[in-house]
């Protein structure tokens, strides 16, 4: 149980006796993956985790998605497989990026494993493989396993026939949201409202398309950010979010649905089960007017910022690096560590550029992660879009958050913000934080300070790892009055130690901020008496707004020894919980 934790999670867990038949039931288990095993435990708010299952990495010979038709009955639906000495595990997943991040760690740890030639790509129910109808659970599987991960990822659009694609292009037509200007050669002008026709759409932010109404020979073209496109109805078969007020204009929330499907004799989508409908527009209008199994009516589509460019993706697969004459600089917006602010537009996108002031920053260092940085893509992460390096002051391109930095966003609304939005915000942060975490990637200074409020009031995370490029001593001592100590966790005061839980310890902190409506921690106290009081176990105390459930999270946030504290998936769970109360 000491080693590193490489993965770790909610997922739902089929449970089922050893009978050839036997009822299922599915239960939440927290999943923790290190170098030797995979173990599962039950959690319980306060009390220490039980485990309840631990599985050899050794043992495991095929770790798959499980692609059903079957109706899922449990609130997770992304069900994968682990096929371990002669057992198969069923675990449902929250989403398919969750899935197919813990499949393809899996298979990389098990690839030298004895593994299996064949799997079974369905499930093991009613006393038979719905996939090959054999009626013993340790029958050869029917499809060959591909360790690689070529199974698990999400199937290619076929290599098009062009003559084929326009006579009957229906199910690769995409419809484009904005108009968008090409950077290089190989990005395809987009005119909004237009169709095109997808190549491939293998990559997460990239897609090569093809203008529907060009020349049958035309090269095919990369063009940007998915975000731009969306499926032409009716052939829209994912399942979006829709983001939707949902408690009237006095007291505002955005609550997200998930758009679900059924599988029958035809696909069927719903939020609540019992209510079905053909078409994604027959289900939105109806629930428009029926609360129907919602907590209520959906009232006002939450605006998708459809006047301004999308802003969750760099402007190109591989040229961040971004021209300066192509930027136009307007007003200052801000100041921070790293220089001035600016409101800018990049081809007529609304951007916020960073001017990095000459010293501040290891250049040679920040140029090589900053590539890594922009491939960091979450909706509660403020996006970096690209950088000017080749310049002095060195730019950076950021997307741009019309509210400001979330303290003195908190400052300038005390008094008017709800309890629900303050416990919003920090299920916000919480979020993307988690997605970082998932990723190995620490902030190192997770402050209101570093976090952005968009126009409809989402926080998200900014300048996250930016700290390691600083080169202000008095930035990085804790002895200088510039340095985070009121952030930051004991081990990283006293021996520069950051990880995901001394950011857990800063979020606590980040926390006590929102409930105090932007107030500064230890506001009557030198950086040296904050020191010596954190070796004498002192805490801030519990803020007026607090719930005390929210006091709760922020005292376990601030456990002294690190590995005592809990991981940002168990604190968004725990958040998560209480905002559904």
């Amino acid at each position: 149980m000491s080693s590193q934790v490489i993965l770790e999670q909610f997922f739902i867990k089929k449970s089922q006796q050893k009978r050839r038949t036997s009822p299922c039931n599915y239960k939440e288990r927290y999943f923790i993956l290190r170098a030797e095993d995979l173990s599962y435990f039950e959690y319980r708010h306060g009390k220490k985790l039980n485990l309840k299952g631990c599985i050899e990495l050794s043992h495991i010979k095929c770790v798959e998605i499980v692609r059903s038709e079957m109706a899922i009955p449990c609130k997770y639906k992304y069900p994968f497989q682990i096929v371990h000495d002669n057992y198969y595990l069923y675990v449902f997943a929250p989403d398919n990026d969750c899935r197919l991040r813990w499949v393809k760690t899996l298979k990389d740890r098990t690839r030298s494993n004895t593994l299996v030639h064949m799997y079974h790509p369905n499930f093991w129910a009613d006393g038979k493989w719905r996939c090959c109808q054999q009626n013993e659970k340790m029958a050869r599987g029917c499809i060959e396993y591909d360790p690689d991960g070529n199974a698990s990822k999400k199937p290619l659009p076929p290599t098009p026939d062009f003559k084929r694609r326009f006579s009957d292009p229906c199910e690769t037509v995409l419809v484009a949201l904005h108009s968008f200007i090409p950077i290089g050669e190989q990005d395809l002008a987009l005119h909004k409202y237009e169709e095109y026709i997808v190549i491939d759409s293998s990559d997460v932010n990239w897609w090569t398309v093809q203008d529907k109404n060009g020349p049958q020979n035309e090269p095919k073209k990369r063009t940007l950010l998915w975000q731009l496109l969306q499926f032409s109805a009716p052939w829209f078969t994912d399942c979006p979010w829709l983001p939707y007020s949902s408690n009237g204009e006095n007291n505002p929330r955005v609550k997200h649905y998930q758009i679900r499907e059924k599988f029958t004799d035809e696909v069927k989508f719903y939020l609540a089960e019992k209510y079905l409908f053909s078409t994604i527009p027959e289900l939105i209008n109806y629930h428009q007017h029926n609360a129907a199994g919602l907590i209520t009516r959906l009232r006002h589509p939450v605006s998708t910022g459809r006047d301004s460019a999308p802003v969750t993706a760099g402007f190109s697969s591989d040229m961040w690096e971004v021209d300066p004459r192509e930027l136009t600089l307007a007003d200052e917006v801000g100041s921070g560590q790293f220089g001035v602010v600016m409101l800018g537009y990049w081809r007529q996108v609304k951007v916020a550029v960073k001017m990095v002031r000459e010293g501040a920053m290891s250049e040679d260092e920040f140029r090589e992660e900053a590539q890594v940085m922009t491939r960091l893509s979450h909706p509660k992460l403020v996006q970096l879009y690209g950088v000017c390096t080749q310049q002095s002051p060195m730019y950076l391109l950021f997307e741009f958050m019309e509210n400001g930095c979330l303290s003195d966003f908190l400052r300038g609304h005390r008094g008017c913000v709800s309890p629900d939005a303050l416990l919003g915000m920090c299920l916000d942060v919480c979020e993307g934080m988690a997605y970082l975490e998932s990723t190995n990637f620490i902030h190192r200074d997770l402050a209101a300070r570093n976090c952005l409020v968009s126009e409809n009031q989402v926080v998200k995370v900014c300048d996250f790892g930016m700290t390691r490029f600083v080169l202000d001593d008095q930035y990085t001592s804790s002895l200088g009055s510039k340095f985070p100590v009121k952030w930051s966790a004991p081990e990283v005061i006293h021996y520069s130690k950051f990880s995901s839980k001394s950011d857990v310890w800063s979020f606590g902190v980040l926390m006590w901020e929102v409930y105090n409506e932007g107030r500064i921690p230890y506001e009557n106290r030198s950086n040296g008496e904050v020191v010596e009081g954190l070796k004498l176990g002192l805490r801030l105390l519990k803020p007026r707004l607090a719930p005390e459930l929210v006091f709760q999270l922020m005292e376990w946030s601030w456990k002294e020894k690190p590995e005592d504290r809990p991981s940002f998936t168990l604190l968004y769970h725990e958040l998560a919980i209480l905002a559904e109360h």
